[in-house]
């Protein structure tokens, strides 16, 4: 990938917008596979097989996603180049993607699309298993997803403490910012800034040249 040294830490202030109303689109495109039923339990989902299907347990509800798509993973690659070396070098933990089995609960197996494990004194997990805390989720939504990133998902990191939960929104060009126990989002349009931890130096990116950068 190109470099993108343009997108680097600056300094700003947070665009604020209203919640923007889903594309007309979203209403005729499928959403993800559900099953009806609502007895998933994570140990049910773990054993399907690997078929390169995105399997996810929303309180005991099995979503089924299928591949990304070429935007969504250059979303996702575009926000990773900046982010994780921000991780590193405050020594904040870990940067890490999908597909990666997040279980939170019998109940609650989540793949964020990208996410921020933090440190901890016995160094890296060595499993998935070992992950109970994240300091960071982002999803990037389609119209197929919209719903339950912005809803099924949320509530569920919200209720998991997961200190900032960041939907990224292509096509309307803005992140939805949510933390626990926020009842509506931050609409960041301009600058998004994250501090992770007190005495750390904040996370600084132009949104507008984030977005910029996936349809190169």
């Amino acid at each position: 990938m190109e470099s993108m040294t343009h997108l680097r830490p600056i300094l700003g202030s947070v665009g604020h917008a209203p919640l923007p109303l889903p594309p007309r689109r979203a209403y005729r495109m499928a959403m993800p596979s559900r099953v009806p039923d609502l007895d998933w339990t994570v140990e049910r989902a773990l054993a399907l097989p690997d078929d390169g299907m995105r399997y996810e347990v929303l309180d005991g509800e099995l979503f089924v996603t299928p591949s990304p798509t070429w935007a969504h993973q250059s979303a996702i690659e575009a926000l990773l180049h900046v982010l994780s070396p921000y991780v590193r070098r405050h020594g904040l933990g870990w940067t890490r993607f999908a597909p990666a089995d997040i279980t939170f609960s019998a109940r609650r197996l989540v793949q964020p699309d990208l996410f921020v494990v933090p440190a901890r004194a016995g160094g890296p997990p060595a499993n998935w298993d070992e992950v109970k805390a994240l300091l960071l989720v982002v999803e990037v939504i389609s119209p197929s997803t919209a719903r339950a990133d912005r809803y099924r998902k949320r509530m569920i990191y919200q209720s998991e403490s997961v200190g900032e939960y960041w939907i990224i929104d292509a096509g309307q060009r803005l992140i939805e910012r949510w933390r626990p126990g926020d009842v509506e989002p931050e609409i960041v349009t301009e600058i998004l800034e994250w501090t992770p931890s007190t005495g750390v130096e904040p996370f600084v990116m132009r949104v507008a040249e984030y977005f910029d950068e996936i349809v190169r």
